[in-house]
């Protein structure tokens, strides 16, 4: 599809977006939660279900289809329900509800001013050899990276694609691993850049979309604390805690969480397999349902074996971080990349590449034709 029809058609299924979000605002105004409000926003659930497959580029169709069809449905049903971060705050208005719904982004809450001059007030006056008086040096935020780690992964990113050019004479192995790491790299700066844009319009404070899962050191850690965060909020409230009160009458708090956790990667499952079918358009193989199940699995069996066993004994974090990712990387090369290969992931995200830098070179010679055009006609225009 040509770059112009593409970039119409993005428009399109974006303002589609905005007004059915308006009319959801709406409906959260006047429909009481529930039932009355569930059967107001299933047409809308509906709807995102349908715009992503009006998309076929990587970039702009992949994103949005992450964002409308999973995110912004999942928000919905909650809001429904009045749950959720859409319901979380009554008074809200029209343009937070929309970001707050369609962008990975959630508004981390800064404490008052109040409560932090009685924190102040309530502290002994010297603490570790610092008079109160003198306001302590700010603290970066919790999880928040710097512009010089975003310029490093750019960067890294940039050298991935320089190493593609090669490809014909690397192992087919180590071409994986560029993509896993191009795949991740290319998700944290594109969440990353909705969430700058949401903190610029809005002007909230946000919190990260990822805490670098490289440094992982269980499944547990890379899959509820640091890989696509965002999506671990989401599923919370969607699906474990309900199954996870279900399973609580069932099998007994001490062991609740374990069909939590499988019903939680099984819905992770299918809701990956719909966005690789909006990517591809081709019919699933189940490969991605298989690599979130055995994850699902997994990672029952250490939080059984934590409850039961409960070791004292910690590998390195080191070691445990290299055994975790690559546990990852290559149950990802089994079950992951293979859907994603089939359906030229990669080539057509180094074409679009390739594209927008044409386009960008265009702009550019354009703007310099126009700028020497207006200087030459300043000159002559000198008497």
């Amino acid at each position: 599809m040509e770059p112009g029809s593409e970039m119409y058609n993005f428009i399109k299924v974006w303002l589609s977006v905005f007004a059915a979000l308006s009319y959801c605002y709406v409906i959260g105004k006047i429909a009481p939660r529930g039932g009355p409000r569930l059967v107001a926003v299933l047409p809308v659930v509906g709807l995102f279900l349908v715009l992503p497959l009006g998309l076929s580029s990587m970039h702009l169709g992949g994103s949005s289809a992450f964002f409308i069809a999973w995110l912004a449905n999942f928000k919905l049903l909650l809001f429904a329900f009045g749950r959720g971060p859409l319901a979380s705050d009554p008074s809200i208005s029209l343009p937070r509800f929309i970001a707050l719904a369609c962008l990975p982004i959630k508004i981390q809450p800064d404490p008052s001013p109040e409560t932090a001059s009685r924190s102040q007030e309530n502290t002994d006056p010297i603490q570790n050899g610092r008079d109160k008086r003198d306001p302590p040096p700010q603290k970066p935020r919790k999880g928040h990276k710097s512009p010089i780690n975003y310029a490093i992964k750019i960067l890294l990113l940039a050298t991935v694609l320089r190493i593609y050019d090669y490809s014909d004479h690397l192992p087919q192995k180590f071409i994986w691993v560029l993509f896993s790491i191009h795949i991740y790299i290319c998700l944290e700066i594109i969440l990353a850049a909705m969430a700058a844009v949401a903190r610029t319009a809005l002007g909230l404070e946000l919190e990260p979309q990822f805490n670098e899962p490289y440094l992982s050191t269980s499944l547990q850690d890379f899959w509820g604390r640091r890989w696509n965060i965002m999506v671990t909020r989401i599923l919370r409230p969607a699906v474990y805690d309900p199954v996870l009160a279900w399973a609580s009458r069932a099998v007994g708090r001490r062991y609740a969480a374990l069909p939590a956790v499988l019903g939680t990667f099984t819905v992770s499952a299918l809701m990956h397999e719909l966005i690789f079918y909006y990517l591809g358009r081709v019919r699933p193989t189940w490969e991605i349902t298989w690599f979130f199940l055995f994850h699902g699995v997994c990672l029952m069996a250490e939080i059984a074996a934590k409850k039961e066993l409960k070791l004292g004994l910690q590998l390195p974090r080191p070691v445990a971080s290299a055994l975790t990712v690559g546990f990852v990387m290559v149950t990802a090369f089994w079950w992951f990349l293979p859907p994603l290969l089939r359906c030229r992931a990669d080539e057509r995200a180094l074409e679009e590449y390739a594209a927008v830098g044409a386009l960008v070179r265009d702009v550019g010679r354009g703007l310099g034709f126009s700028l020497r055009g207006a200087l030459n006609a300043t000159s002559l225009a000198k008497p």
